[in-house]
């Protein structure tokens, strides 16, 4: 081979090298953004689920104006998409978790709501690692009677 038929095939293999790495990091990118709207749509809904529930009289199984009794059902703990817990507080960065910890044991506990509560938190952990590449996507919705306000905190 001459000198110019091995600079193409060297040139050739470096721009194949670029390519690659640049289709890894623009899947990497759009895995996470799929985890952050699909863990967004996840929240909503549980978040009208909690107003069904406050809006329902208890004579009929609901809360009655409040949000005591309201529990996450088997298949809303937990999804492809992630994990899901109810709480009464909202959540921090310390709720933050690892890949390596995966979403915490409570994500999939079947806690129900057992005070009077006007606003309730439900937190959700995704499975891809988020903006700060150590933890989780995580997100929360704050949910009143007329309201769902979602917060995605990585």
């Amino acid at each position: 081979m001459g000198q110019q038929q091995l600079l193409l095939l060297v040139l050739g293999v470096i721009i194949v090298g670029v390519a690659v790495a640049v289709g890894i990091n623009m899947f990497s990118s759009s895995a996470i953004d799929a985890n952050r709207t699909a863990l967004s749509s996840d929240l909503v809904h549980l978040g009208s689920k909690a107003q069904q529930h406050f809006k329902k009289p208890t004579t009929m199984g609901g809360g009655g104006n409040d949000f005591n009794g309201f529990t996450l059902g088997t298949l809303d703990q937990s999804n492809d998409n992630g994990a899901y817990r109810l709480d009464t507080t909202a959540p921090t960065a310390a709720d933050l978790v690892t890949p390596a910890a995966g979403a915490p044991a409570a994500a999939t506990a079947n806690t129900a709501i057992a005070a009077t509560a006007d606003t309730i938190f439900i937190l959700a952990y995704g499975t891809e690692t988020g903006r700060d590449n150590t933890n989780l996507v995580m997100g929360f919705t704050t949910v009143t009677a007329n309201n769902i306000a979602t917060t995605i905190l990585n």
